[in-house]
């Protein structure tokens, strides 16, 4: 059992530092809580999923070594539990829920999540948003608030869920397994995961900016 000095030496933004102090289960708690609680929007899933994968390889860095077996089950019940959670809160709260926040990130989010739905439909946006940084926060609330279809959404978000977490911890372990003395590359490899994760938020965000000034 961890001490309480060593709970609070814990970065929840630092990938290497959740897994070192909780492993395969601070997966599933952080995933969780970035797909189901509006208040881990700011939770690094992408970067958490892909070094999980990575220290699943044997001899290739010096962090702890994690089970392949449990970091795919521990990421793909954190992210299917967390969706399905927040899309009931959705559902029975509505939009008080987002409301309340003063947080601008968040709001960016909410609408970034409303035009996927518009313009994709619900299922193809409740995938896509699984990709994006707190859009896939936003996104299950907002669909349950929107009264999106539940057997829609439960099938959608179980099929966006296992290929993001499943598609990104096994790139990790693949590159972990090729590359050797991988974390010597960690921080710029990481890096890389969450530019390439934002990119389709900033290019949406770009998208709005033009519609807007053709308006």
């Amino acid at each position: 059992m961890l001490s309480s000095s060593a709970l609070l030496a814990v970065n929840p933004l630092d990938a290497s530092s959740l897994l070192g102090a909780f492993g395969a289960l601070g997966i599933a708690v952080v995933l969780f809580a970035e797909t189901g609680l509006l208040i881990g929007f700011f939770l690094p899933g992408d970067s958490l999923l892909f070094t999980a994968g990575l220290l699943c390889t044997t001899g290739s860095h010096s962090g702890p070594h994690l089970d392949l077996a449990q970091v795919l089950s521990a990421s793909a019940v954190g992210a299917l539990a967390g969706a399905q959670v927040g899309y009931v809160i959705g559902r029975r709260g509505g939009s008080a829920l987002l409301a309340r926040s003063r947080n601008r990130r968040l709001h960016e989010g909410a609408l970034r999540a409303e035009e996927l739905l518009t313009r994709y439909g619900h299922g193809r946006a409740v995938v896509l948003a699984r990709f994006v940084p707190v859009v896939r926060t936003v996104l299950n609330p907002l669909a349950g608030a929107l009264g999106v279809d539940v057997r829609t959404f439960t099938i959608w978000q179980t099929v966006g869920g296992l290929v993001w977490t499943l598609g990104l911890v096994l790139a990790g372990y693949a590159l972990g397994s090729s590359v050797p003395d991988v974390d010597h590359y960690l921080l710029p490899i990481v890096g890389v995961v969450i530019a390439v994760s934002l990119l389709p938020l900033v290019l949406e965000v770009l998208r709005s900016r033009r519609r807007r000034e053709a308006r």
